[in-house]
């Protein structure tokens, strides 16, 4: 619903919400999940504790809130690095391309990459519409390895992956929304062993691990995205 036809108190609602998520998300950034306090946030927004559970009846349904966001830009940010490529861009290009998307998101906002990729937050859990939210981030990686030619090296995790679609139509039916059939089990395993790789590096490097190691995380990912393509012979 557009905010012009929100009656004044639900407009009022949406951005007090707003402004909570706002702060929330500074204390995120400040020291991390354990940081976000709702009393804090009730004090400087100006509620009292129970009015701030008006809005969000629970520290989870906050965070729930910033996950379901951060997934939701994270994956608009790959989305429109996949809708720029030219139809016929090589897969090692697109791959590629991908993966900086997602590396220059964490970097520009790197409190809420860890938010959604990094340690688990003790005693929350993400409800369930955050898996569609996190295949949709990586739905696109799946196209880069259609028709793919994987080394013997991974053939046993092809196997794996082609059976995971065979028994849960869930994850057969996402992955045919971006290949073919015959090439869901190369192209879920291409995809889990880049984002496997990617997150290792994007971690690694929004956590500032890379300092003082002589090369930027830029460089590195590009150098694995290239290997990946390698191991898939991807053109």
């Amino acid at each position: 619903m557009a905010a012009a036809s929100l009656s004044p108190r639900a407009r009022y609602r949406e951005q007090t919400r707003a402004e909570i998520k706002e702060i929330a998300l500074k204390q995120l950034a400040e020291g991390g999940t354990a940081s976000v306090a709702l009393t804090r946030i009730a004090k400087e927004v100006g509620l009292s504790g129970p009015a701030l559970y008006r809005y969000f009846d629970s520290r989870d349904a906050l965070l729930t809130d910033l996950v379901r966001d951060a997934y939701a830009d994270l994956g608009a940010a790959v989305a429109a690095a996949a809708d720029a490529l030219a139809t016929d861009a090589a897969r090692r290009m697109r791959l590629r391309t991908l993966a900086t998307a997602v590396r220059l998101w964490a970097i520009a906002h790197p409190h809420r990459y860890l938010l959604i990729e990094g340690t688990p937050v003790p005693g929350y859990t993400a409800p369930p519409d955050t898996l569609e939210s996190a295949r949709a981030v990586l739905g696109p990686f799946l196209a880069c390895f259609e028709e793919a030619g994987p080394a013997p090296s991974v053939q046993p995790l092809v196997d794996q992956m082609t059976t995971w679609a065979r028994e849960d139509t869930a994850v057969a039916e996402w992955a045919r929304g971006h290949v073919s059939t015959d090439s869901e089990g190369t192209a879920l395993a291409g995809a889990v062993l880049a984002w496997t790789q990617l997150h290792g590096a994007v971690s690694l490097e929004v956590s500032g691990q890379f300092r003082g190691m002589g090369h930027d995380g830029g460089t590195l990912l590009t150098a694995q995205m290239d290997s990946l393509a390698d191991t898939f012979a991807l053109d």
